[in-house]
C-alpha cells in the first residue's frame, strides 16, 4: 500500500487548490526540487506531481519544475497535467519519469490510451476525476457526460498500470476521501486504482489498512502533509504494519 506525497505545480511553485480552482491556491513551497528531495527524506517511496497549468493549457508548462524534481529525487515519479499524445508521453518517459498520468486524452481519445500502453507497458496510468459521479476533463473545468465506472472499463485489457480516481468534490479541502466510490471503482475493474481527494489525518491512513480497501493500490496526499494533519513517520509505519494497535486512533 502506497501513500504518494503530491506536488501540484503552479507557475513553477508548489501548491494546493480547493475543488480544482486555480484561483484557491495556496502556495506551500516555492522550490519544487527541494519538497521532492524532503518527502524522500521522509521515507516515501513515490511522488505524485501535477502540472496544474499544463493541464488547463493542454500541454507541458512547468517542465523545467519538474525536471528539477527528477534531479533531485531518486524515487519514482508519476506525472499528470497536460500530456495529451504520444510524442509528449515519450519525451517525458525518456526524461525519467516511472510513468504519465493521461486524462483529458483518456476521454477524449481512449485509443491513444491504449497505443500508450502498449507502446510504454506499465508506464501508462490513467486520471479519472470525477464532479458529481461524472468525468470532469481539461483540468476539472469542463464535465462530460460519461460515468466514473464506465470509463474505467474502457480500459480494462489494456495494459494501464492504475487508475487514479479523484473526488473533485473533496480535493484540497480535508473532508476525506470518498471510499465508497474509490472502493466501488476498485470492484469494478482489474486495474490498480489510487485513491485522491480529500485525503485529511491519519484515520484516512487506518482506512487504507482495511479489509475492503488491500485491493487499492494506495492513496495520494496532498493539503495534509503540508499542513502538519499527518505525521509522514507515523503514516507509513501504519501502512508498513509497524503500528502497533494501541498507537492508532
Amino acid at each position: 500500500m502506497i501513500l504518494f506525497p503530491a506536488i501540484d505545480l503552479k507557475d513553477g511553485q508548489c501548491v494546493r487548490l480547493k475543488h480544482g480552482d486555480m484561483a484557491t491556491a495556496t502556495i506551500y513551497n516555492d522550490d519544487p526540487a527541494a519538497q521532492a528531495k524532503a518527502f524522500e527524506q521522509q521515507g516515501f517511496e513515490w511522488l505524485h506531481v501535477v502540472d496544474l497549468n499544463g493541464a488547463f493549457q493542454g500541454q507541458s508548462v512547468n517542465s523545467a519544475a519538474v525536471g528539477a524534481i527528477l534531479k533531485a529525487t531518486k524515487n519514482p515519479v508519476q506525472l499528470g497535467g497536460g500530456i495529451r499524445t504520444l510524442a509528449q508521453i515519450e519525451d517525458w518517459l525518456d526524461r525519467g519519469l516511472a510513468r504519465v498520468i493521461l486524462g483529458t486524452v483518456a476521454v477524449r481519445d481512449p485509443d491513444l490510451v491504449k497505443q500508450a500502453c502498449k507502446a510504454f507497458p506499465g508506464k501508462v496510468a490513467v486520471g479519472i476525476d470525477a464532479k458529481g459521479g461524472k468525468v470532469a476533463v481539461e483540468g476539472w473545468a469542463e464535465a462530460s457526460s460519461l460515468g466514473v465506472i464506465e470509463l474505467a472499463k474502457k480500459f480494462e485489457g489494456a495494459g494501464v498500470a492504475a487508475i487514479i480516481y479523484t473526488d473533485i468534490d473533496r480535493d484540497g479541502v480535508l473532508t476525506g476521501i470518498n471510499w465508497d466510490a474509490t472502493i466501488d471503482l476498485a470492484d469494478a475493474v482489474s486495474i490498480p486504482v489510487i485513491a485522491s481527494g480529500g485525503l485529511a489525518s491519519i484515520a484516512d491512513i487506518v482506512r487504507m489498512t482495511m479489509p475492503d480497501a488491500q485491493k487499492l493500490e494506495g492513496a495520494i496526499s496532498g493539503r495534509a502533509l503540508y499542513d502538519g494533519r499527518i505525521d509522514p513517520a507515523e503514516a507509513l509505519a501504519i501502512l508498513q504494519g509497524r503500528a502497533t494497535a494501541e498507537t492508532r486512533p
